[in-house]
Formats: structure tokens, sequence, C-alpha cells
């Protein structure tokens, strides 16, 4: 009774701590004039290319005076490290494993879950909810080991803290579906294999450590349920060959980046671990030149050596040390480099100046800050520092790469001043081509997916997670640590102090530890650009990206739709499921013109014996009144159906609908045309929705000034409707809702209003997070008509002076970090109808009939519009970025694409009939593309 009543009155203040921060923050109704200066800490929400790159408000924010007051008193205590350390080693020594083990992870063959077979769970399916199994394990998170129950029913997967303070904290209880498990990872924790990743499909994962003997009962337990026997017992090297990443990344068909990021995963690195965190390459050598030149093979580092031995000097000294050493015991083996190109250490080090990370390095130096002269402050200087030390060996971090945030001292620590120089360490000193943090990981991340890194990427790979890593290539290499930090080499479990195994398994964890071994053999080379483009005309197998096309595109015309009725929405979702049997099977693309007329036609982004080198099948219902499925209505006096009112589901089966006379959110089968949900919970017309990238959420916004976040009804992996009741209702807005967009994965809801504010709260808990307002100079009301949220959480929006007759200045973009920050702003010479981000462009439809492709980034045009003479109503991408749609206002469907002219002989003809009987004139022009003659659009 005691424990419920702990319980009950930590989620009450729990909630009352969530009411208040809602009541007093900048928007709430009761907002303080004086706000407290906000501080923020890295959330652990992670977009699909693991990129974690949002900042969250930190409300136990602590400047640490304390540590910077202690930092320079370091002598004695680093004295007793050293002490301690080397009785430790002598107790690992006892207990290291001569042969070390492959990596095969395999279930007990006589576990009663894997014979039991999938009966059972079709059997479960239809049941109440069942409790399988329980087990005690521990939670890892980057903070903190938090001890506690898991418990795994038929439907869903519990985790219950059980930590003795967790009444005065927030707690680490969660609930999910088993549907929601994309995958499971065996994992090692401490060197031993005892750990479990599982991994949802919104992008959460947690870590879960065991009894070494219990965690194959419970991972084989979760594959059944789930239905991911695919996966099970298969060894980090099966999965990566089972994955086909490795020829994906040959081909190009992935980025550098994701590459690298999925080859850390295959492997065991985590965030959730910091003696296991994931490691990418140090790839430039250049980081004192005024410009950089990413064509100038000398500016980057040599990808086939190890960081230590670059500098040929240092290589010397490494290879005399090799073979100079003897243990005289005879256990410890051979190594060149004492301490570890990834670990904990090294990880708070280019973390200090963001939380959790400031604490962590506290934590790790006895409560203090290290000495100036030993932090990262410098990037040329950490660089420096590396060609001249053959024992520093540190490669990178991933947030090199995407995270601008940890090279700034934004919580403003004192983090010292160095000794000789006396300059105050503050934010990190970078490179004279980087004008800013953002300008830095922009090249960063160029640099990372140049050609020459494209063309070397796989030699680091062989050192790191391939045949380099071990044996008699890794000693040729200089590439071999100490043998502790490989797997197999210790067996904890034979040192019988629990003290003494505990202290042992946190210097393993400080020393750094080595990834599982992904390949045996040396790794293949990526294709040049050329090379893979000749692959791919070649295969002729697939559609060429209007992205990397742009000044290639064509407008090829297709049969209007609706004649002479707007067409507002034309879109081919996202996740179409066909089984293996009908692949090659039309996608839907579903259309719906602004007489509520809805339409699924049949898509087919390529086919090589077409030479329109795509396939669209009209719907047959459109052309017969008896046969139309309309958008039940009315919708409210004064609202035009538009393309913000409307969102298909991700399998083209539903269609979610606002602006109707009775405030209500309405769900309509396309199928059938039947509207099968119709749910009022905002108190006037619902003026705008959006859907997440995983389908899991819809966010409604309202004239009534609030938003709505509901969940997505699913059933066998399919949507089939909307919770009845929202998960959030989010306020802060003083006028009409007029745009929104969300990001499960990064947690963010992003709404726009005619106020001229944007506001950003959470998902998961709908926490106020912060409001953006776009700049503007003129006192005219200005309204956020669009917004997007880009997979890697940039933000856009879209403004336009209300009131203002002449076009100039009038609409602008305006572009913000995933963290608020304003990058850029551009302003636009046309009415903005429609907008749609995809990859890193974003793409405008206009009210003077033009389609325009802008990049992201800079906001500048990347080619000049395509007229479409007519204006524009809606514009979308197609999944496989190789078409946009363009719904005009005389209800013709547009596809805009690259073709293949220069392949195609001359004069080809159609080859089939496709666009139905229509009078109007289709020019054959001399590659056989059909194309939209705009010059004669009005000609019967």
């Amino acid at each position: 009774m005691l424990k419920q009543q702990h319980s009950q009155s930590a989620a009450a203040l729990r909630q009352w701590r969530a009411v208040r921060r809602g009541l007093v923050c900048q928007r709430g109704p009761w907002a303080d004039r004086q706000q407290d200066e906000m501080h923020w800490r890295v959330s652990s929400a992670e977009n699909y290319s693991r990129m974690r790159l949002k900042l969250v408000r930190n409300y136990s924010y602590d400047p640490h005076h304390e540590a910077s007051a202690l930092r320079d008193n370091l002598g004695v205590q680093q004295q007793q490290r050293v002490i301690a350390e080397s009785v430790l080693l002598e107790a690992v020594k006892q207990v290291k494993v001569s042969d070390l083990e492959d990596d095969i992870l395999e279930l007990p063959e006589d576990d009663p879950a894997v014979a039991a077979g999938n009966s059972q769970q079709s059997e479960e399916a239809g049941q109440k909810e069942k409790l399988v199994l329980w087990e005690d394990c521990e939670l890892v998170t980057v903070v903190e080991v938090v001890p506690g129950r898991l418990e795994l029913t038929t439907q869903h997967i519990y985790f219950h803290d059980g930590s003795a303070d967790k009444e005065e904290g927030e707690g680490h209880d969660f609930k999910w579906p088993l549907a929601q498990i994309r995958e499971v990872h065996l994992r090692r924790y401490n060197l031993r294999r005892s750990a479990l990743e599982i991994f949802l499909i919104d992008q959460t994962n947690y870590f879960l450590n065991f009894q070494k003997e219990v965690r194959n009962k419970v991972y084989s337990r979760m594959l059944l349920l789930r239905s991911l026997g695919v996966h099970a017992t298969r060894s980090p090297q099966e999965l990566l060959k089972a994955s086909g990443l490795t020829q994906k990344w040959v081909n190009r068909e992935i980025s550098n980046f994701d590459y690298l990021i999925q080859l850390n995963t295959i492997a065991g690195r985590t965030y959730n671990n910091l003696a296991q965190y994931p490691v990418f390459p140090w790839i430039l050598s250049d980081y004192t030149s005024e410009d950089l030149d990413l064509g100038d093979p000398g500016v980057y580092r040599d990808l086939s050596k190890p960081v230590a031995v670059l500098n040929e000097r240092n290589a010397k000294a490494v290879r005399e040390k090799y073979e100079s050493f003897e243990d005289p015991s005879g256990t410890i083996d051979r190594f060149h480099y004492g301490t570890h190109y990834s670990n904990g250490a090294g990880v708070m080090h280019y973390l200090i100046r963001v939380e959790p990370f400031t604490s962590l390095h506290i934590q790790l130096q006895s409560g203090r800050f290290d000495c100036a002269d030993r932090q990262f402050h410098s990037i040329p200087a950490t660089w420096q520092t590396l060609m001249e030390n053959p024992n520093d060996v540190k490669e990178l971090i991933p947030e090199f790469f995407y995270f601008p945030e940890f090279l700034e001292n934004h919580n403003g620590y004192d983090l010292g001043r160095l000794q000789i120089s006396k300059e105050k360490v503050d934010d990190v000193i970078l490179p004279k081509w980087a004008k800013s943090p953002e300008d830095f990981i922009y090249k960063h991340r160029q640099a990372l997916e140049s050609e020459y890194v494209s063309a070397h990427l796989h030699e680091w790979i062989d050192l790191i997670f391939g045949h380099k890593q071990r044996g008699p290539a890794a000693v040729e290499a200089l590439n071999v640590f100490y043998y502790c930090t490989y797997e197999g080499a210790v067996d904890l479990d034979a040192i019988t102090d629990e003290k003494e195994r505990k202290a042992v398994e946190g210097m393993i964890s400080n020393f750094g530890q080595t990834p599982c071994q992904l390949l045996k053999e040396p790794h293949p080379v990526r294709l040049c650009l050329e090379e893979a483009e000749r692959r791919k005309s070649r295969l002729d197998s697939c559609p060429l990206s209007i992205f990397q096309h742009l000044t290639d595109l064509k407008s090829f015309f297709i049969e209007g739709i609706s004649d002479n009725v707007p067409l507002v929405k034309a879109v081919v979702p996202k996740n179409q499921s066909h089984s293996f049997m009908t692949q090659g099977s039309p996608d839907t693309m579903v259309t719906v013109s602004e007489n509520c007329l809805l339409a699924t036609h049949g898509w087919l982004p390529y086919d090589k014996n077409i030479s329109n080198y795509f396939t669209f099948i009209k719907d047959p219902t459109v052309a017969h009144p008896k046969t139309q499925r309309v958008l039940a209505g009315p919708l409210a006096p004064g609202v035009e159906l538009s393309a913000g009112l409307l969102v298909v589901s991700h399998d083209a089966k539903l269609l979610f609908s606002g602006g109707h006379w009775d405030n209500s959110l309405r769900v309509t089968s396309l199928l059938k045309g039947k509207t099968v949900g119709q749910h009022i919970r905002h108190m006037d017309i619902v003026t705008c929705l959006a859907t997440d990238h995983c389908g899991i959420h819809l966010i409604s916004g309202s004239r009534d000034s609030t938003c709505m976040v509901w969940q997505v009804l699913q059933q066998g992996g399919a949507p089939v409707g909307l919770c009845p009741k929202p998960v959030q209702v989010l306020y802060g807005h003083t006028d009409e809702v007029l745009s929104v967009s969300i990001s499960t994965e990064l947690d963010m809801a992003v709404s726009g209003s005619r106020d001229g504010t944007v506001i950003i709260h959470t998902v998961r808990r709908g926490q106020y997070v912060r409001c953006l307002r776009p700049p503007c100079d003129s006192a005219l009301p200005l309204s956020v008509l669009r917004l997007a949220v880009s997979p890697e959480g940039l933000l856009l929006a879209h403004t336009c002076l209300e009131g203002k007759a002449s076009l100039k200045d009038k609409n602008a973009l305006h572009l913000y970090s995933v963290n608020g920050k304003h990058l850029a702003s551009q302003p636009l010479q046309e009415q903005v109808t429609d907008m749609d981000v995809s990859q890193e462009h974003v793409v405008l439809g206009s009210e003077q009939g033009y389609l325009s492709i802008r990049d992201l980034y800079s906001l500048s045009l990347c080619a000049a519009p395509l007229a479409m003479r007519v204006p524009v109503r809606c514009v979308s991408v197609t999944k496989e970025q190789s078409h946009a749609l363009v719904g005009l206002a005389d209800g013709k469907l547009i596809v805009v694409g690259v073709g293949k002219p220069a392949e195609m002989r001359p004069g080809q003809l159609i080859g089939r009939k496709l666009w139905g009987a229509s009078g109007r004139r289709l020019t054959q022009i001399s590659a056989g593309e059909t194309e939209y003659d705009r010059g004669d659009q009005h000609r019967d």
C-alpha cells in the first residue's frame, strides 16, 4: 500500500509540474513577465539517420560553479588513480581468456519459445492481454543504469523502474505495443553477452541488461511474439550480410554517413552506453586554410592508417614500442596503443559543453572540470595534438557531422583559461574556413560525402570493423590495442569478489571497447559517380531522381482529372506494401478535386518499355457521376478545400479531412468513398492537418487557436482510423492556426498561426518547447501559411503579409534549425499555394503558375522555375524522388520528371495508350516523351 501511495503521489507531482510549466511558460496564460533563462540538454530523440539533433529544456540546470572552483587542484588524486588502476590491471590479468571466441550469438536449442512456432501468436491475438514472462534487468542509459523489471505480455512490453529515488524524479517506466518493435539486437555489456537493444518504429530505442542466462530466453520470446524470427540468432557478421547494406553503399544507394551509422549499430555501438559509443573517422587534415577545397585530395586524412600513425615519425615510435614490448608474466599480448580510439572519456571530452555530458565529465573527474589545456577547446589544436602525440588515438563521434550545438558554450560554463595564453575557454575554436558552427557541420558533412572519402572509406572500415581489426593484418597496419578492449578477451564472471569485479567492469568501460568484427575479408570499394550512373542506365531498372537532374526536368502532360475544377491534392503515399507475389504492380496515387471528388489511380514510377518511363492508370470511376466517390460535405461556409486540409494514410486506404461545418475531423475510406470516422473535439473549424513519417500520429490545427495530436489506430500494421480522444491538446496561439507539421521521431509538433508565431511542442508529453517569430519589417500582420520539418529537423515556414496588395516582399520563406536558430530567410516574388520538403530540397507551387525547386539550406533556386501557365493548387514529390506531381486550377495533373532522352531511339512512339480518349493535343518530341504543350493548352 505504501509503495502504491508513493507511486501515486509521484505521478501527481509529475503532472502538477507539467501543468505548472504549461501555465507559466512564454505562451501560457500565466506567463511571467520576467521569464527564467532557458537552459538545454541533449534529447534522446533520433531521426531516421540515427542523428540525435535535438535539445530539450533542462529544468534541473546546474551551473557547476563548484566543479569550476575545484578545477586546478589535481595532483594528489591523479596519483591515487594511477595506483588503483595498476591493482585492477593485476586482477584483469588473472581472468584473461586465451582463445578469442568467434562472435556467434546462438539461442539455446531447447528453448521452448523457439519450438512453439507462430501458432501460439495467432491464438493469443484475439484474446485478452496475458503475461508471458517477467525478468529483473537494468535499463542502461547514457546517464545511469536503472534497476527494474521487464514484463512481456501478448500485446505489450513494459519496463518498471525499480530505483529507490524514483518517487522524486520522473522515473524511466515505459510501455510499448509489441507491434511497434522494429528490430531487436543482441548486445554486449561490459564485454558480456547479456544485453538486448530494442528499436521501435518511431526511432526510440532501449538498452536492457539481464543476467547472462536470461537474455536469450527474453530475446527468443520477443522474436516469437513479434514474428521477427527472420533476424533470430544471427551474429553481427550475418546481420550485415543479410542487410545488403554493403552492396547498397557500393552502388551509391545510401550515403557515407548512413552506412557508417548502420555499421556502428550492427557492430553493437550505441548512444545508450558511453563505453560503446558510435565511432566516426577524422576525415580532413586541413584545419588552417582560409578556404576549404573539397576537390583537392591534399585536404583529406589518409584513411588507410590509424589516426595515431598518420605522421611517419609517430609510426616509427609505435612500431618500435610494439616490437620491444615483453610481459614477464606472459599474459599481456603485445599492443600498439594502451588507450582506445573510442571510450567514455573521449565522448565526454568532445561533448563537454552540453548536458548530460557536462555532469558526466565532472563525475569522471571526481567532481571537478578537467584543467583547461586538456579540454576540447579548438578543432585545429586537437588535430595538431593528434599529429604530434602517438598516444592520442581518438577518432571522432557522429555529432561532428550533424550537431553544431556541441561546439558552443550555450550554458555559459566556466571552463577555465589556457595556461600559456591565459585565453578563456568558451566556444570551440573553429577552422578558418568555417564561418559558424553550422557552417563547419555543413562543410564537414560535405567532406564526408565527397568523392575522395567515398573512394577511401572502405580502408578505414577495414581498420575499425573489418579484417585489419585483429590478427596479423592488424599488426601490419599498426592497429593493435590493449587486449582488454577486445570482446571475449576476459571472463569477468571468473572474478569472485563483487567489489573487485565492479571495479574491473568500470575500468574496461573507461578503457574503451573494440566493436564486433563484421568482416573477415577486405571491404569492397565504392563505385565512383560515373560508374554508378553507367550501372544504373545498364540495369535500366529504376527511375532517375529529379533532384540529381534538376536541369533536365520536363513536364509530361496527363489527361485532366476533373474538368475545370481545381485539383487540390495529388499524392503517392510513402509506405504502400506489396507482397513479393505482386511486386511490380502499381502503387496507388490519390487525387482530390475542389468539388470533393476522390480518385485512386494506378501509378508505377518506372517501366522501361514505355517511352514516358512511368505508368498512370486513370481511375475509371471518375468519368461517370453514378460511380464517382465524393468526400461527404458540406464544408464550412467560406472554406475552400485545399491541400493543407487533407492527409492520405500511408497505405492509401484512408483520407483524413478538415474544414467541415460541424468542426469535425473526418476519416473517409478511399475504397468505398464512405465516412468511417467523425471526431468532434475542436471548438471551431479544423483548418489544417499533417501526418508524420512513420504513420503513428496526425496533427490538426483549428480556428479555436489550438492543435490536437491524434494517434492513428493500427490493425495488423495497417491504419484503420483515429483514437477517439486526442493524445495531446496544444495551446499557445492567440489566433487561428493556419499550418501544422509533426515529426514523431524528433518528438516535435509544430504549428503556425495568423498571429505570426510558430510554436513547437513535444509530441509525447505535449510540453511547450519554444516560440519562433519569423522576421518581418512591415507593420502589417504576418501569417504563417505553411510549415514543414525536414528529416534532419530543419524547420521551414512560409509567411505572407496580410492585406499587402503588391507581390513584392509579401511572401517569404524562413529556415530554422531543429533547435530554433534562425538560419536563413528568402523573399519570394510569387504567391505560394503549396510546398513540399523532400530530401535537401523544397518544391513550391504558385498562383502565378510556376513550379520551383529550391535548396533547403540556402533557400536559393536550384534551376529556372517550370512554367505551368495555370495556377498551381498542389505539389508533392513521389516516394522515390522520381517525379513531382502538380495539380492545376483547371483540373489537370502534371507529372514532372527526368526521362532518359539520350538513351532512346529518336522518334520512338508511346508503347501503351495510357491517357484515355482525349481531344487535347499531345506533342511527340524526338525522344518519344509526351510533353504538355503549354502553348496550345486551350486549343481543341
